[in-house]
């Protein structure tokens, strides 16, 4: 296969003269379309109100229309995840071959505290994959050295017994072509592990499936059983990465209400993309063919993003000839806490602007596409909209669902406020966006039945069951007191004005 020099390209100045100004021109694009909507919907109210009010209708009718059709993918999606979970995985298994199979399974860790990565281990432990067909490598940073060691050696004494293979690895700080973040600290445990056992084994790579998970994901119990399965039944195994989808219920009963809804939230956009596979990455914890990693020489180490870049790079390194194969199967994380209510919106934003950093694969996916020709243009044209289109939605919808009903009324001067247009225009957006709560309905009782007491309901397991009832009531006897002392305080500041 011929020389990609551009796979490992983070940013603009990795380039030089005319590739860096058509990159960084690439780089500037999202943003400035952004900020040409906002601009435009202002310039428009104030210069053609008509106009704008016109677009806004036709507007709040696509966010209905959208609504309406991500909604039947949730529910779609929550079906097949709910009976992925009652499946019983092992059985299917074992009318294929799969004993040649072997997983790797990548945790790189930080500053999390050991109560968090005793319970990620704890729950691969229980996973019923043989454990002498597992490679599991606990990595921490130099970065923190004096709590990796302590960590790693609680882990090491707790868990030697129970995995054949478990190699424990410190990533140094300060490599060369590093920044820091797990991009780094994931291949450097890859890499130990290809050559301390791999390599040593002779393992064939094609029969390695890698796992890199983010040190709060905690496994359900077939995880392993279910990616084999699509690993083996897959048209192109190497080629393909396998997505569970993120549930955020490791602490969901600990943390706000607003922490809930964002984690939510994002369950449920990959939720819907797992009903879509034609426009599903690699994102946050995920598997994917040992033998691509080693072609791709492994995860970048130089930008942020580098879980879903992984899925770009494979595209690009096999010439568009490479998918992602949802899993509808989930894997539990850690909600957003801090020991207090400003600290967990600081944390809820910080982690959405790491989110938003996936933007920085837009520039890297439009140059890959104008040097490698032989993907075809219908693909390139495929991605590069969904892309657009997706990222333009995510930084302007919001704001403009929330100003568009009245902007024109405010900008557009007394001649258009005494148009019929101008007097009709907010209860036309009301009565549309009113319709588009269908969405919100539907999004409610899903979370309901995605909590964690219902999970372990389909699970099986009356003793995950008898926990989270208990945590779940004791929520719900916070709410109750939180409501009663938010009526209370209402009614003493209504009699006292």
């Amino acid at each position: 296969m011929e020389k990609k020099s551009y796979l490992k390209i983070a940013f603009s100045p990795d380039l030089e003269g005319k590739d860096r100004v058509i990159y960084r021109l690439l780089e500037i694009f999202p943003g400035f379309f952004a900020w040409a909507t906002f601009s435009g919907v202002f310039a428009a109210s104030y210069f053609y109100p008509v106009g704008a009010a016109f677009f806004i209708i036709i507007f709040d009718v696509y966010w209905l229309v959208k609504t309406v059709f991500l909604s039947f993918h949730l529910r779609a999606n929550y079906k097949r995840m709910r009976l992925n979970i009652g499946t019983d995985w092992q059985e299917k298994l074992s009318r294929t071959r799969w004993e040649h199979l072997w997983h790797l399974v990548i945790l790189p860790m930080s500053k999390e505290p050991e109560e968090i990565v005793f319970s990620t281990i704890a729950s691969i432990e229980k996973n019923i994959w043989p454990k002498d067909r597992m490679i599991l490598v606990l990595s921490y940073e130099e970065r923190y050295m004096e709590h990796g060691e302590k960590v790693v050696e609680t882990m090491k004494n707790k868990f030697t017994g129970s995995f054949d293979n478990f190699f424990i690895t410190m990533h140094p700080k300060n490599l060369e072509g590093e920044i820091s973040g797990k991009g780094g600290n994931e291949t450097w445990a890859a890499k130990i592990a290809k050559k301390n056992f791999i390599d040593q084994k002779s393992i064939p790579y094609e029969n390695i499936i890698v796992s890199s998970f983010d040190i709060d994901t905690q496994i359900y119990p077939q995880y392993f059983e279910i990616l084999a399965w699509n690993f083996l039944t897959a048209n192109r195994p190497v080629k393909t990465s396998y997505q569970p989808v993120p549930v955020y219920n490791n602490n969901i009963w600990d943390v706000p209400a607003l922490s809930r809804v964002v984690a939510t939230s994002g369950t449920f956009w990959q939720m819907m993309q797992q009903e879509r596979p034609e426009r599903l990455t690699t994102f946050s914890s995920h598997s994917m063919s040992f033998k691509a990693l080693v072609d791709l020489d492994f995860w970048q180490t130089n930008m942020v993003s580098e879980d879903s870049r992984i899925f770009w790079n494979s595209l690009l390194y096999y010439d568009g000839d490479y998918e992602s194969i949802p899993l509808s199967y989930p894997v539990s994380m850690d909600a957003n806490l801090a020991p207090t209510f400003f600290g967990t919106v600081k944390n809820v934003y910080r982690q959405q602007r790491r989110w938003a950093w996936g933007v920085e694969n837009f520039p890297y996916v439009v140059f890959g596409f104008t040097k490698n020709k032989k993907i075809k243009l219908r693909t390139k044209f495929y991605y590069i909209f969904n892309m657009i289109e997706g990222y333009w939605s995510w930084s302007t919808n919001a704001l403009m669902i929330f100003a568009l009903g009245w902007l024109p009324i405010f900008l557009g001067g007394r001649e258009f406020n005494s148009l019929v247009l101008a007097y009709n225009l907010p209860t036309i957006t009301r009565t549309i966006m009113t319709f588009a709560m269908i969405g919100l309905i539907t999004s409610a009782i899903i979370s309901m039945k995605l909590l964690p007491w219902q999970i372990s309901r389909l699970l099986d397991n009356p003793e995950a069951q008898e926990i989270n009832l208990f945590k779940m009531q004791r929520a719900r006897r916070e709410l109750f007191l939180y409501n009663k002392i938010f009526t209370t305080v209402t009614k003493v500041l209504y009699v006292n004005s």
